[in-house]
Parts: structure tokens; C-alpha cells; sequence
């Protein structure tokens, strides 16, 4: 449901802020457990990092969009929701620009020189151990958690991997997963992040990994069927401004007038929520964790064709790069292929650099990279769009925040533990997939419990 601008003064049993994946699954888990809620949006739509767009004719996801087979909970979701999944196209080869050489190859693993695969192979396995060391709930606490958490991945880079070409490799991980560069992140976070997704080959992986399916119309349509499903309206550009904690209850005050409610969740990322006003001082340290948790940066970018000419040439459209500005390519193509699409990524570094340069200069330069990729067909685009997460002023980035070092030690406990009346959810607030839908959806499965069991509730299906 949704409600048309106007004044929402009102009292509530819980309000939600934020109409993302998170905060539609925890409005919806408490509404099944007989509370009043009403769900804060900042936008005039729902989905938050899930948006819906279009290019030359066709509809697109602008923000998350992909599946793998151990995302349970969000394959149970679009299942209910009714919405089918199919497999991302991958036949024919990849291309890799990598050290300042084109390769192709069937394999996810770049062509290295021998020793460097070993070193890869030695790396990887490492850097998995290390990751499923971790306790789940309190990675902060591990044995030489300080050491881990005291240097930057890119550091930890320098000192354990032996081939420049791994390096190398790693650096492109880290854009990929989490637009930032090695040198800005925790090396305990990146283990944390790496735990989450169940381990590097699953979140690189298109066959049997995180980029295994798509969402048939999109992933954005499962948050407006969500929506949808709600008792009480979302209400559309209502911003927190501020939230003043009391004993009994919590009074948030938006642009449309003020809600009360006896408990209240955050359902934004930590960046979004230091921005609102908490009347009533929060702890030191979830005040200090949200001012330490910046937004990964990111510029996705579609580009159309009047036919999937790679795949003539025996490409998956599938690329990656560790040089041009669009370093990351996925065939988009419609599956009766009817135009040819593909979808890349601009991250890290060179989003930053590119996000003030303007539409014509991001198109030049994602069209010049798929020229480097797959050749002179791809100069004559039919359409382009792009959306620069960083642009938007109720993200400020994508995919996830981050952590640079010390930051979990030394804030990372309190990160879900509420704070008087006021609860914690979001991608960033998972134990398992964290910065993705499925932990977008734990995190309000988890936080709904959380108050239903202070009060003494129950599934109204139980």
C-alpha cells in the first residue's frame, strides 16, 4: 500500500525507516505478528538499492539484481512474492584484460603464469580459512582480532601474497565486491564480508555462485510486491529528520509531521542514519560505528545494442579489467535476445573520479571499454544509461558500507544491539550475506523477532 503526500501525524506500535528490502520485510514479520506499523520512506518509491529502469525498451535493474543457490531467503521471498528467476547467460568465453594483456578463457581464473595460479590457489584457500575462522555473530571477537583489524587488506596483500599478477587480482576483488579499494578496508572486514558470502569462488562464481540467476521483470518488482502486501500504506517522502527517545515511546519527526510509536527501527544504512537527529544521545559507540561506515562507490552502467553481437563471436559477455573505468561486464541481453544488452560496473576509485564527469564522459568511457572487450561493433551503441549510486542523495553510494581498520574492534559490537526504544536493521546488520537482498531480508526477519520477543509475541501463524 501507499499513501499520497500529506500530513502523517499518527501513533503506531512500531515505526520503520526505510522502504528498502529491509525495512518492507520487517514491517511486513511484525504486521504477521498483529502490530501496527508504518514504514518511513525517503523516496517516492520502495526498494531503496533495488530500482527499477529501462533501456531501449526494456526493463533493467539499476541496483541489485542477482541470486545465487545459498541465497535461501531470498529465493523463498521472490517464490511468494511470485516472481521467477533465470539463469544469467554465460555460454561462450570471458575476456580479461589483466596486466595490460586480452585473454579469453572459459574459466573464472584469469590466465596467469604458473607460479601465480599457485600462488592464487594458496591465497584464496588462505584467505577462505582465515574468513570461516570467524564467529559469526562477533567476528570482533576471534583470536588476534586487533592484529586482523589493524591493517588494511591492501597491506595484508603486500605482506602475504608473493606474485604481483595475485596481487593484482585480489585489488580487482575488492572493487568487485565491495567498490572500494584494498587500501580503504579492514582486512577483519573483508574476512567478515568474504564469511558472509560463503566464501570468495561463491561470491565471484556465476555457476553456482552469487551471479547464478536474475529475476524475471526484475528484483526491484519483489520490494513492490512486498509493499503491496501491507496493512498500513507506506508513506512516500517522509525522511527521518530526527528521533527523540522517552521511556515508553519514540517520536520520529519527518517532513510530513511526526510519528509515535513504542519502538522504532533503522532501516537505512549507518551513513543515512548519522545524518538523522537523535535528540537523546545514542551510545558512543553505535553514534561513532555509523560515522565510520561509508558506502562503497559505484556507477552501474547499461549499454544496447541492435543484437547480442558478442555472443556471434562465441562471448559469454561476461568481462573484467583491472585498468579500464568500466571494469566489469554481464550479458543483460533480453532472453529472446531481441537487442543485445550489457551491464558493467564503474567502482572504487574510478567511479569517484567519473561520477563529477558528467553522462557524456561516462558514456565515452564504458563504450570505449566494451571496445577494448569485444571488439569495433560496440563503438555503435542503440541506447545508454547509468545510475551513480553516489549521486543519490538517500544512498550515497552502493553496494554496502564498509570498515577501515579498527573500526569492528573497537564499534563492531554494536552494530545490531538496540539502543533503548530504537533497533537496528539493513543489509549491513546480517550475519550472512551481508551488503546483498538475502541479508537484507535476514536482518528484518531478525529485528522483527527482536521486539516481538520483548513483548511477548508470537507468528500469527503459530
Amino acid at each position: 500500500m501507499s499513501e499520497q503526500p500529506g500530513s502523517i501525524d499518527r501513533r503506531v506500535d512500531v515505526a520503520v525507516v526505510g522502504a528498502g528490502m529491509a525495512g518492507l520485510k520487517t514491517a511486513l514479520e511484525l504486521e504477521a505478528r498483529g502490530l501496527t506499523v508504518c514504514l518511513l520512506e525517503a523516496r517516492d518509491r520502495v526498494g531503496g538499492r533495488l530500482k527499477p529502469g529501462h533501456i531501449a525498451g526494456h526493463k533493467i535493474d539499476n541496483g541489485g539484481q542477482w541470486v545465487g543457490p545459498q541465497q535461501k531467503l531470498l529465493l523463498a521471498e521472490a517464490e511468494a512474492q511470485g516472481v521467477e528467476k533465470f539463469d544469467q547467460y554465460r555460454q561462450g568465453k570471458s575476456v580479461l584484460d589483466f596486466k595490460g594483456k586480452l585473454s579469453h578463457s572459459r574459466s573464472d581464473v584469469p590466465k596467469m603464469p604458473f607460479v601465480s595460479l599457485l600462488d592464487l590457489q594458496r591465497t584464496v584457500s588462505k584467505l577462505d580459512a582465515l574468513a570461516f575462522s570467524l564467529p559469526a555473530t562477533a567476528p570482533w571477537s576471534v583470536k588476534n582480532a586487533e592484529g586482523l583489524d589493524g591493517q588494511t587488506f591492501e597491506t595484508w596483500i603486500q605482506a602475504n601474497v608473493w606474485t604481483e599478477q595475485t596481487r593484482e587480482f585480489l585489488r580487482m576483488v575488492t572493487r568487485s565486491l565491495l567498490c572500494c579499494e584494498p587500501k580503504h578496508v579492514s582486512f577483519l572486514y573483508f574476512l567478515e564480508y568474504v564469511r558472509g558470502g560463503e566464501g570468495l569462488d561463491v561470491l565471484l562464481g556465476v555457476k553456482g555462485g552469487a551471479q547464478e540467476a536474475k529475476f524475471r521483470g526484475g528484483a526491484h518488482q519483489i520490494t513492490e510486491k512486498m509493499a503491496a502486501m501491507l496493512k498500513s500504506p507506506v508513506l512516500y517522502e517522509a525522511p527521518a529528520r530526527a528521533v527523540t527517545q522517552h521511556e515508553t515511546h519514540v517520536e520520529i519527526v519527518t517532513d510530513r509531521g511526526t510519528v509515535t510509536a513504542d519502538r522504532a527501527v533503522i532501516a537505512i544504512p549507518p551513513t543515512l542514519a548519522s545524518r538523522i537527529n537523535f535528540a537523546n544521545a545514542l551510545p558512543v559507540k553505535r553514534d561513532h560505528l555509523m560515522q565510520r561506515m561509508p558506502m562503497g562507490t559505484v556507477i552501474k552502467v547499461h549499454v544496447a545494442y541492435d543484437r547480442p553481437f558478442w555472443r556471434d563471436k562465441g562471448m559469454s559477455g561476461m568481462a573484467v579489467s583491472d585498468t579500464f573505468p568500466c571494469n566489469v561486464f554481464f550479458d543483460q541481453s533480453p532472453e529472446d535476445a531481441s537487442c543485445g544488452i550489457l551491464v558493467g560496473f564503474i567502482d572504487a576509485d574510478a567511479a569517484v573520479e567519473y561520477s563529477p564527469a558528467g553522462d557524456n564522459s561516462r558514456r565515452q568511457a564504458v563504450i570505449d571499454s566494451a571496445t577494448q572487450f569485444f571488439g569495433a561493433e560496440a563503438k555503435n551503441p542503440i541506447d545508454y544509461v547509468d545510475n551513480d549510486w553516489m549521486s543519490e542523495e538517500w544512498s550515497k553510494g552502493c553496494y554496502v558500507a564498509h570498515m577501515a581498520p579498527g573500526v569492528m574492534t573497537t564499534y563492531g559490537e554494536a552494530l545490531r544491539q538496540p539502543c533503548g526504544c530504537i533497533h537496528w536493521a539493513g543489509t549491513e546488520t546480517a550475519t550472512q550475506w551481508q551488503g546483498y537482498m538475502d541479508g537484507a531480508l535476514q536482518s528484518g526477519i531478525r529485528v522483527a523477532a527482536e521486539i516481538a520477543e520483548q513483548r511477548g509475541l508470537r507468528m500469527a501463524a503459530e
